[in-house]
């Protein structure tokens, strides 16, 4: 096998997307194909299996890596739940999928594709310790300590939109109060404006004085949220991605400002604050690492 190559699978609800990575992070070939509807377990895995055979048609690659809008079990073989896919309860998604191509299969949650995309060859790259946080429908968050993924003993760990930043704020999916979701996500940001991020990122940028002091409110928000991340895993550099991460620009320096005010010294002594590099292709390239850190050769 001249060019041994792994395939990372990023499982959304519109649209499944493929790429083919070399171990030192070259990709290949990508593909997207359209997420079948309904998107029941079944049917997805028939689109998985023919998009695998149509990226590997040299038969190069070693083993698949997959994301899943969802936690997955400790062991990276069962999805868990799947946010907004129909009837996934307890998928056996890796087995499935080693049935159908012969290729050994890991799966993971889709922000911890990403966060692992990051550290790999993103803004993370030359980072040990690291936070992601996706900003976007909701908040995912990610955690890589000691250059390795970290979910947990029962691999549900890193579900950091859901911790509490206000004990009596708005109800949450997830039967949180006041979760940083709440006040950080897409949702939250139409609730509390009318507006889209990308509108007041729009408006922002022309110099608009409400919008301004709206991104200066949202980043002191999200910097006091941070500032409980720190303190518990003082990691070396917090990365933001998803959607609304197009307006760094304007939050960055609040955030920053509320974490100098509410974190000592010594818990962020050399911390960075980067916006993520990868965009849309982290959850693939993330998921190709996965597949890479499980096999020898």
């Amino acid at each position: 096998m001249n060019n041994p190559s792994v395939i990372g699978i990023d499982l959304g609800g519109t649209a499944i997307k493929l790429g083919q990575f070399l171990q030192d992070g070259t990709c290949l070939n990508s593909l997207t194909v359209s997420t079948p509807q309904p998107a029941t377990p079944k049917a997805v895995l028939k689109s998985i299996v023919d998009a695998v055979k149509e990226i590997n048609s040299n038969q190069d690659c070693l083993a698949i890596g997959l994301g899943t809008p969802g936690p997955a079990d400790e062991t990276g073989r069962i999805a868990k739940v799947a946010i907004n896919l129909s009837g996934w309860q307890d998928v056996p998604l890796a087995d499935w999928l080693e049935a159908e191509t012969e290729l050994p299969t890991t799966i993971a949650n889709d922000a911890n594709c990403a966060g692992l995309g990051e550290a790999w060859l993103g803004a993370g790259k030359n980072v040990k310790n690291l936070i992601l946080l996706t900003l976007g429908t909701g908040v995912g968050g990610a955690i890589i300590l000691n250059g390795h993924l970290f979910t947990g003993r029962l691999g549900a760990a890193a579900e950091l939109g859901l911790i509490t930043l206000n004990f009596d704020g708005p109800p949450c999916n997830s039967g949180n109060q006041g979760s940083l979701e709440q006040y950080a996500s897409i949702g939250a940001i139409r609730r509390m404006t009318g507006k889209d991020p990308a509108e007041l990122g729009a408006l922002a940028a022309k110099g608009n004085r409400e919008a301004l002091e709206f991104w200066k409110d949202y980043g002191c928000l999200l910097g006091a949220g941070l500032a409980s991340l720190i303190y518990v895993l003082t990691p070396e550099a917090i990365i933001i991605g998803g959607g609304v991460s197009g307006s760094t620009e304007f939050f960055f320096p609040a955030t920053l400002a509320e974490i100098e005010r509410r974190v000592l010294p010594i818990s962020r002594e050399g911390l960075q604050l980067l916006p993520a590099k990868l965009g849309n292709q982290a959850g693939i390239v993330g998921a190709a690492k996965l597949a890479w850190e499980t096999i020898h050769l």
